[in-house]
């Protein structure tokens, strides 16, 4: 795999060109990625989105991007943006929520967007996906396929979005197999394919069979094959780099999104609000089921549907939680804010 090697520095210089063909009166919009576009996982699939903008609008946009800006080093890309004329700036890492705060509040007329995060103000907005509806499926998919009965997931921090798929992973996994297990390692980075390739080593040492992540890079899909193990793409499809150990991915479509609220900037109809969608509007998808029996990928497939139709909530309750206790119901604020493990996750939740 291609490594990324890069200081602080220069990624926050690594901009993308403006759209060549762009009209005077154009809107600029820009993207600010804590990855590389190349890792065909979290930050490619954003790309992919300002792609389809520039395919949709033409001369009537400018677009521009950063890649791999790290975290606490984000503001002053943020910064640098909003003074170059950006109308709209997309920010695509959690960490990124207190950087966006402090700049939306020095650049008020500059519409910023902050993915992932929960903290608006009059033009900062926010905007996530219902990644646990797909971790539902692939949780059953583990079950059924696992010869060990217990999954490797390897993780980036621990933020509710992360708690909350491992969750769901779990209760799907738990639908199929009560006694279902999965073993967790905490990479402490989204995107590090060298860690990421060790913690999945870990794992697949202690006896797993199949891996889960919730990181950028296809390093532990690849480490699983390379194990004669299976695993699942993470926020793209990532069947290329591991045809063998693919079982199907968690596809993240940030396009329509992106798409509208361009648009609302180029109408001024452009408002702060907080958007969470998923399966039922396709902005979380699963790419094709393969390397499994015909009856695992209809069982993948129709819970899928029921999901998109709303006929299935993977957080129905009452759920069983780590510590013995029993939730009755789970919310939408439970599941953005959620801080505790579900019964069988081999695990203590870092503070």
């Amino acid at each position: 795999m291609k490594k990324y090697l890069m200081t602080a520095a220069a990624a926050a210089l690594m901009l993308g060109a403006a759209s060549a063909s762009a009209s005077a009166d154009a809107v600029k919009a820009c993207w600010v990625y804590v990855g590389p576009i190349g890792d065909f996982g979290w930050s490619y699939q954003h790309h992919q989105g300002l792609e389809a903008v520039k395919k949709e609008f033409g001369d009537k946009v400018e677009t521009a991007y950063a890649e791999n800006v790290p975290e606490a080093d984000s503001e002053k890309t943020f910064e640098r943006f909003a003074r170059e004329g950006c109308k709209i700036i997309f920010g695509t890492s959690f960490g990124f929520m207190e950087p966006m705060l402090k700049v939306a509040k020095k650049f008020p007329d500059v519409k910023f967007e902050h993915a992932t995060g929960y903290k608006t103000a009059d033009n900062l907005a926010t905007y996530n996906a219902k990644f646990h509806e797909g971790r539902y499926v692939i949780g059953q998919i583990a079950a059924k396929m696992s010869k060990t009965g217990t999954a490797g997931y390897i993780v980036s921090f621990p933020i509710p979005e992360v708690v909350a798929g491992i969750n769901a992973f779990m209760l799907g996994a738990q639908s199929v197999n009560p006694d279902f297990k999965i073993k967790v390692v905490w990479a402490n980075t989204w995107f590090d394919p060298a860690k990421e390739a060790d913690a999945a080593k870990v794992l697949l040492s202690q006896g797993v069979d199949i891996t889960v992540q919730h990181t950028d890079s296809a390093a532990p899909l690849q480490t699983a094959e390379a194990a004669g193990a299976f695993g699942f793409g993470q926020a793209s499809d990532q069947i290329k780099f591991a045809p063998k150990a693919q079982l199907t991915a968690i596809v993240d479509n940030w396009a329509p999104y992106y798409a509208r609220r361009v648009k609302a900037v180029m109408d001024g109809t452009w408002k702060s609000e907080s958007v969470w969608d998923g399966m039922a509007d396709g902005t979380v998808s699963m790419a094709p089921y393969t390397n499994m029996p015909e009856d695992v990928a209809k069982m993948a497939t129709e819970t899928a549907a029921a999901i998109a139709a709303g006929t299935l909530n993977p957080f129905k309750g009452p759920i069983t939680k780590q510590d013995g206790t029993v939730v009755e119901t789970v919310d939408d604020g439970m599941i953005l804010g959620m801080n505790w493990y579900v019964k069988g996750v081999d695990d203590k939740l870092p503070q």
